[in-house]
């Protein structure tokens, strides 16, 4: 239902099927310092590159100098076409894509990863 903008300082954006909720409206209302791009599998593949341009979008809508950063958690050529079609679009709109290449070293296991401060 309409109403005012939500404001929250890290969303994650769902994967899998529900990823094709995520359009436009959803930017325009859910107003986010961060976003977690999570998910790494075919489907969320699939509507990645509608995603990303739906941020654009929404964040074209808001009216204000308020900073995004865009975090994915997985590699991916979407990702990449998307980022270097779009970003004098990105720097206008004040969207800073979050790139790692840190490893965390857990018990036996290694995995990438990227920290986050408020």
């Amino acid at each position: 239902p309409p109403g005012p903008p939500v404001y929250v300082d890290l969303a994650y954006l769902p994967g899998s099927w529900s990823a094709r909720t995520v359009d436009e409206e959803f930017f325009r209302r859910v107003r986010s310092l961060c976003y977690v791009v999570s998910g790494d599998d075919h489907l969320k593949e699939g509507v990645l590159r509608a995603l990303l341009d739906a941020l654009l979008a929404g964040k074209h809508q808001w009216g204000t100098d308020i900073q995004v950063t865009l975090i994915p958690t997985f590699d991916s050529l979407v990702m990449h076409e998307w980022y270097q079609e779009t970003h004098d679009r990105q720097q206008e709109l004040g969207i800073t894509v979050l790139g790692s290449n840190s490893t965390v070293a857990m018990q036996d296991e290694t995995f990438p990863a990227c920290k986050v401060e408020f």
